[in-house]
């Protein structure tokens, strides 16, 4: 949607505006998005409120932070290692994404979330409108302990906040499937997110994370953000806080610009460590929630496997991911890069295959969530999550399992097994 620049200076005009968008600002790395042209410069900031009218001058159409919070933020380079930036960084606030298509579904999600963050004794927490059809909670960094396992609170980026929204998501799980058909029937849900009524109920049961995601999976260092009171391009609506008592019942348009009242922070100041009983049961929780994050290691079978399998042996659930996908990219990438590097590919290959699958899309991911993704990735060799994994193949709609696939837990195996049997095939045996 095409934002008229006099609605662009005149909502960022506002010095209320401006003062929240600075103070969210501290300590964080900025991105400033000029819409269709894209992201300006990274790293950037936002240091007096005047720069907010100064870049809406320029063209710019929303503007987005990282969740971490930064000793220096403009020494962020593109490349910087994990050590280097552990000793940059000074924490991370818990940002939870309420991912889904319809926001009606986005809101009992978010109520749900609401609730069980208060149930762990949470009361000081922000929650914002996305600007489309979602929403943003976050939880400050004070809120954590100092340390979990001995290991500095600030150094578990990403995987605690990882940690954190799959158990969560775990918690919330038939809470919201009852919530969400108590709302709608299955085909009506089913008709309204585009989707096979056989991808969201299998064997009777409605599975709601088919048709909306807690948003973390991609999650990587310097992650950006929607900030508040920044427009959002697809809708031409603002991304104002809300009250958490007053999720069920937003109307969108109290987020149009001309119609946003009162401005107010997103985030308050929690008291020291309010969050040390959710963070200590999800860690605590780790046995059932590694398949969710990244903690599939590498079989042993696996593990000196060089060669690079080619595409002709691939299963088919990720033939039908390269080939593009209308919902759940973020989570198709994090699939994707793993899948990839543990059937040998290299970091070039990886690139330009995701690069080329992103081109495929229906709705391209940013470049910068592609590109950072694949700067933490790095060379890791970590499995995609097992087929069993209902987060994944799925509930994005690309389990479509052929013969091969029974006797098979990964799609890792798939691919390997496949090669290993073409390559035997092809060995002429030697008489003497």
């Amino acid at each position: 949607m095409q934002i008229h620049i006099s609605h662009l200076l005149r909502h960022y005009k506002r010095v209320e505006v401006q003062n929240v968008m600075v103070s969210s600002a501290e300590n964080r790395e900025v991105a400033v998005k000029f819409g269709d042209a894209g992201f300006g410069k990274r790293p950037d900031v936002l240091i007096y409120p005047s720069d907010v009218l100064n870049f809406a001058k320029k063209g710019a159409t929303s503007f987005h932070a990282s969740e971490e919070h930064w000793l220096a933020p403009l020494q962020l380079q593109p490349g910087v290692g994990k050590e280097a930036l552990n000793s940059l960084r000074l924490g991370w606030d818990l940002i939870l994404d309420i991912d889904c298509p319809v926001l009606d579904y986005s809101k009992i999600a978010a109520d749900l979330l609401i609730q069980a963050l208060q149930h762990y004794g949470i009361e000081h927490f922000g929650v914002k409108f996305s600007g489309n059809h979602g929403f943003h909670i976050g939880v400050s960094r004070h809120s954590f302990p100092e340390r979990v396992h001995e290991t500095p609170i600030k150094d578990w980026f990403p995987e605690g906040p990882r940690r954190i929204a799959a158990f969560l998501s775990e918690k919330i799980k038939p809470f919201l499937a009852q919530k969400l058909l108590e709302h709608e029937q299955a085909h009506m849900i089913a008709r309204r997110t585009n989707k096979p009524i056989g991808e969201i109920v299998k064997e009777g049961k409605f599975d709601p994370y088919a048709i909306l995601a807690v948003d973390t999976v991609l999650i990587s260092s310097r992650h950006l953000y929607r900030m508040p009171y920044s427009f959002n391009e697809k809708s031409g609506l603002v991304s104002i806080p809300v009250k958490p008592k007053e999720v069920l019942t937003f109307d969108t348009k109290t987020a149009q610009w001309d119609r946003i009242g009162e401005v107010v922070p997103c985030m308050p100041e929690p008291p020291s460590q309010e969050a040390t009983k959710l963070v200590t049961e999800s860690f605590d929780f780790t046995a059932k929630i590694e398949p969710m994050i990244e903690q599939e290691k590498v079989h042993k079978d696996f593990e000196e496997f060089t060669a690079s399998v080619p595409s002709d042996f691939f299963p088919p659930c990720i033939k039908l991911m390269l080939a593009g996908l209308q919902d759940g990219k973020k989570r198709s990438l994090f699939v994707l890069t793993n899948f990839l590097s543990s059937v040998g590919w290299s970091k070039e290959q990886i690139k330009d295959c995701v690069n080329e699958w992103n081109k495929k899309n229906a709705e391209p991911l940013r470049e910068v969530n592609v590109q950072g993704h694949l700067r933490y990735h790095g060379d890791k060799k970590v499995m995609p999550p097992n087929c069993s994994n209902q987060a994944y193949y799925p509930s994005l709609g690309v389990c479509k399992p052929d013969e091969f696939c029974k006797r098979i837990k990964n799609p890792v195996n798939y691919a390997v097994l496949k090669f290993k049997r073409q390559q035997r095939q092809n060995v002429k045996p030697k008489f003497s």
